[in-house]
């Protein structure tokens, strides 16, 4: 296949790395070639930044419905594109087609969002202490963003940092996953399309430790956004920390599936499949924790098992695939170490647990969708995170029970109770301490307008998407106006 070459997307132009290096692009499912990018360096990133510093007075000047207007024609030229982008996402990632369709839908729906805000970005006025003052307080942007996104989401995710990023008038250069850099170039090139001008937005390509590391430490890039795993993102934060910069951390999950003895376990099951399965697994909200009340967990494990067993793997693109491979070897390998400490720790494997090599399989990264039974809350499968298409089975004799063991985990992101006893239901809301509850639904499926994010090892305290995604990218300024026209002391000073 003839080699197709994406650059750079700094200052307004396509470029390639300053050194001409290169990496490529390649189908998980069937490790065909699918592109060449940019390996960019520290001299890149110099490049990229110099461009959203120069970008930034203009573009912080400009009027924020104007602003909004061009996320809005981004996302139109998103959707005109949907199809084409989606594919591209299902071929460089591995989730099923519907899947892909769906995350290009949320990134669409983002920049709507933050549209929206644009004729928004809401701050407050209020009564001054002293008469003839006027007390209020506005938001204005932080400056130059880093953001720094995973392979998982490749096109709702950077949406949900360059969204409202961009409409509150910061700058921004994007480091997407070298895993899915086809995703980035789509949403960049709906962007510039859009009219966004030379500098406010730009794209560099490159592994984390060559373009995303001098990217964090840059003297002049005042806030970083990262989405990934949990050993990053406290590094990220540890560093941020260190070189007094504000940073925004989105990380891992230990999400769970809460079934009492009063659900409706058809309604459970399909929402348990999809939790745990979709997107094989790697999402940051997967299921992989199923908490079952000992009057139905023979009932739901039989269920689980053979509902499981009858999922199709395979390429994306063929409508009959249920669930897709993981993204590379690295990844199958993790997977393929949790099973063995699963059972090294004296769990069950009562479906899956092996890669999956027959026949076009095995061209691919595919690991067989996996349950395992008799798992007790500290067994490291109940407690870390593995990001692959495996959930556990955990056994519990009360709603009170349900609560503790869901919030004993390093993290608290999502959980999912189903119950027809409305009283249990809200009980256990006031007690779950993650940051996403779903009452009869299942884990995975955040709406744009709701704030999104974790407790604990999940994040550190910020939320994307919804309002609060603009605390994150904006700073408070307080502006007090005196029309008095005498010397005014506060506190009541004579």
């Amino acid at each position: 296949m003839a080699k197709k070459d994406y650059h750079n997307y700094i200052d307004g132009r396509w470029v390639p790395a300053r050194s001409g290096k290169t990496f490529e692009n390649t189908d998980p499912a069937s490790g065909e070639y699918l592109g060449t990018y940019p390996r960019s360096s520290p001299e890149d990133i110099e490049q990229a930044v110099d461009a959203s510093v120069k970008a930034y007075d203009s573009w912080r000047k400009t009027p924020a419905p104007h602003r909004a207007n061009i996320l809005a024609r981004a996302a139109e030229a998103l959707d005109r594109k949907k199809d084409e982008v989606a594919r591209s996402m299902t071929r460089e990632m591995g989730k099923v087609l519907k899947e892909a369709r769906g995350d290009v839908q949320e990134g669409i729906d983002m920049l709507q969002y933050s549209a929206g805000e644009g004729r928004r970005l809401f701050g407050h006025v209020t009564p001054s202490e002293l008469p003839r003052k006027l007390a209020l307080a506005q938001r204005v942007p932080v400056g130059v963003v880093a953001a720094i996104t995973p392979w998982n989401f490749p096109l709702a995710i950077p949406t949900w940092k360059l969204g409202p990023a961009l409409v509150a008038g910061n700058t921004v250069v994007f480091k997407p996953s070298q895993y899915t850099p086809e995703s980035a170039y789509h949403l960049a090139k709906a962007l510039e399309e859009a009219g966004l001008p030379p500098g406010v937005m730009n794209l560099v390509y490159g592994p984390g430790n060559e373009a995303g590391t001098p990217l964090i430490e840059h003297p002049r890039v005042d806030m970083v956004s990262f989405t990934g795993s949990s050993a990053v993102g406290q590094g990220i934060g540890q560093r941020c920390a260190h070189l007094g910069k504000r940073y925004h951390l989105e990380m891992g999950g230990k999400n769970a599936i809460i079934i009492l003895e009063d659900a409706d376990i058809d309604l459970a099951l399909s929402y348990i499949i999809w939790s745990a399965f979709g997107t094989s697994g790697q999402r940051c909200t997967a299921a992989s924790r199923i908490i079952v009340h000992k009057a139905v967990i023979w009932e739901v494990t039989e269920r689980v098992v053979e509902a499981t067993r009858k999922l199709r793997l395979g390429h994306g693109l063929e409508p009959e695939t249920d669930v897709g491979p993981v993204v590379n070897a690295e990844q199958l390998e993790k997977v393929q170490r949790y099973v063995k400490i699963g059972i090294d720790e004296g769990a069950k494997v009562l479906c899956g647990g092996q890669r999956a090599t027959e026949g076009a399989l095995s061209k691919g990264y595919f690991f067989q969708p996996t349950i395992f039974g008799d798992v007790k809350p500290k067994m490291r499968i109940a407690q870390e995170e593995i990001f692959g298409p495996a959930t556990a089975i955990l056994e519990i004799s009360s709603v009170e029970e349900a609560v503790a063991v869901n919030n004993d985990t390093p993290y608290g992101l999502v959980t999912g109770i189903f119950t027809r006893d409305i009283n249990k239901a809200l009980a256990a809301l006031e007690d779950l301490s993650t940051g996403i509850v779903y009452i009869n639904a299942g884990t995975i499926g955040a709406e744009v307008h709701l704030p999104f994010g974790g407790t604990r090892g999940t994040g550190n305290g910020h939320r994307e998407a919804g309002l609060a995604a603009l605390e994150v990218y904006t700073e408070w300024k307080s502006v007090y106006l005196d029309y008095s026209g005498t010397l005014q002391k506060a506190q009541k000073i004579e």
